[in-house]
């Protein structure tokens, strides 16, 4: 199964091929003559709107006033799904078109999903492709990858890809590690004396945890190619000559400049952002890029922490506008409200429009373009776990009544209001507690706590402590649901009462306005 060394001569019906069944397919500049357009972009769609409704439903926020336009570029219709088809296209036609890659051989790459799906596309066309990836990938990009016939070494390695560890290097994990790897080569039908050859080599990259060079070393050994998504240039040109033209071309057809526009975009490898950074400076002399990650904790398919991407060729802060660092929770929150829309969008892409949402909501008016760099189908499972997962922190009226006796207390929980007499007295009368057991503590305790992921100690003591059973009220129920999702990740139990005191008034005859009052401390 192990390639053919790499030839000197193109194999020009390969490259005939690789034209007309995937070429032609992507995002490319026109090659007819005096034409610098690009064909077959993916969709550029205003969602402002549907932004605005998030904030205001989800996140209690208000954006109804801002002057803000938010655009999204929605790449999961593209050939294999997502963004990464776009470098994987160049970096393949550019290997056929210059002799390195013929039918036959094989393509080794490291990879967290979405670029070994999108060398997938190549498997049809007589090239093997062979994907090195960490256990940690969500069941669903395993899925794609098999059904995309991208073959896998699977490693016990608890990381995304990257760029070594140079520090503390674990030799007997590493021996381990290189049994593993040779032991899955042999299945896929590589001769292992090959291997055993630079063994000594392959541990000593496997004991820094480098799955990046190790697809670069298993290619070099067995005469196969590797695109070095990492490292190569054509990374960072696909979307400096294609995405960010496209965009451009798309936003002057309705009347816009790219110009006007902040980019927002999450890092993998760092070739959108790069791409994109260096078309902005060359034709508009501006940094227009926000690069946005996840929080330094937190594990999110296909992309890195500030942290991870640090040591990255392509990680290039001085060329970016921003750098922001948001919470995971909190963008799925938003995933699911897009998704139940109809949005094709994966978690990526929720954490950068969550970082617009913030931005805006801090910032005042802007324009922005947010690259949705794929689509849900790889994260549904992990989607509908949060869905069971919030059913669980959440309760209705009826059953909350019911099982009235199981909460230690009954918490008053927002960021702007608080129940008037008359409020309380609602709450109490229709769950059947005294108004001794309903909690209020301060409106900014309850903003702090969402905003630091620490709970301050006055909110502590109101919600009676860790080991203390609350159930949590609040206008129309988000606020007091973020709250309980903030509380269960730290173990503490807590439900929400779904649809909060609003649907506590129903067929009562009360408005809002009589029940809670805006906070005044």
């Amino acid at each position: 199964m192990q390639g053919m060394n790499n030839g000197s001569n193109v194999d020009n019906s390969l490259l005939e091929h690789f034209r007309r069944e995937i070429w032609s397919k992507v995002p490319h500049v026109g090659e007819k003559p005096g034409e610098a357009k690009v064909v077959n972009a993916t969709p550029l769609k205003d969602i402002t709107e549907d932004l605005k409704e998030c904030a205001s439903s989800v996140f209690n926020t208000d954006l109804s006033d801002k002057n803000l336009r938010v655009f999204g570029k929605f790449e999961s219709k593209v050939l294999g799904g997502s963004i990464k088809v776009r470098p994987a296209v160049q970096i393949i036609h550019d290997a056929i078109a210059t002799g390195r890659l013929r039918r036959g051989q094989t393509i080794f790459e490291a990879t967290s999903g979405n670029f070994g799906i999108a060398l997938g596309q190549v498997t049809d066309l007589g090239l093997d492709v062979v994907a090195l990836v960490s256990r940690k990938l969500q069941e669903g990009v395993f899925e794609e990858l098999r059904n995309e016939k991208t073959r896998i070494i699977n490693l016990d390695m608890d990381i995304c890809p990257a760029p070594g560890m140079k520090s503390n290097p674990n030799l007997i994990m590493a021996k381990a590690t290189a049994a593993n790897v040779r032991a899955q080569l042999s299945e896929l039908g590589f001769d292992p004396t090959i291997f055993d050859k630079l063994r000594s080599e392959v541990e000593e990259v496997l004991a820094k945890q480098d799955i990046i060079n190790l697809a670069k070393l298993l290619a070099r050994i067995y005469g196969c190619f590797c695109p070095e998504q990492y490292d190569n240039e054509l990374n960072i040109e696909a979307h400096r000559t294609v995405t960010a033209a496209e965009m451009d071309q798309q936003l002057r057809e309705q009347g816009h400049s790219l110009a006007d526009f902040r980019i927002v975009c999450t890092f993998g490898t760092g070739g959108t952002s790069g791409g994109l950074s260096r078309y902005m400076m060359e034709k508009y002399d501006k940094k227009a890029v926000h690069v946005v990650f996840p929080l330094g904790d937190q594990d999110v398919a296909g992309i890195r922490t500030k942290g991870k991407a640090s040591g990255l060729k392509f990680y290039e802060p001085d060329r970016y506008a921003g750098q922001h660092e948001v919470d995971f929770g909190q963008a799925r929150r938003l995933l699911k409200f897009f998704v139940d829309k109809g949005y094709d969008m994966g978690e990526s892409s929720a954490i950068a429009l969550y970082a617009v949402m913030q931005m805006a909501n801090f910032g005042g008016a802007g324009k922005f373009v947010v690259i949705i760099a794929d689509g849900i189908q790889k994260y549904r499972k992990s989607l509908e776990a949060m869905r069971q997962k919030q059913k669980r922190l959440e309760v209705p009226v009826n059953e909350a009544v019911s099982n009235i006796g199981n909460y230690d207390r009954v918490v008053w929980i927002h960021t702007m209001y608080t129940p008037r007499k008359e409020g309380i007295e609602l709450i109490a009368k229709t769950l059947g507690v005294d108004e001794s057991k309903i909690y209020v503590p301060k409106a900014s305790e309850v903003e702090q706590l969402l905003m630091t992921q620490q709970i301050p100690k006055e909110l502590n003591e109101a919600l009676g402590g860790d080991n203390a059973k609350p159930l949590l009220v609040c206008m129309m129920g988000n606020t007091s649901l973020r709250v309980a999702q903030v509380l269960a990740q730290k173990g503490i139990v807590a439900e929400s009462l779904t649809g909060g005191i609003s649907t506590l008034s129903q067929g009562k005859g009360k408005q809002i306005s009589e029940l809670v009052r805006m906070a005044t401390e």
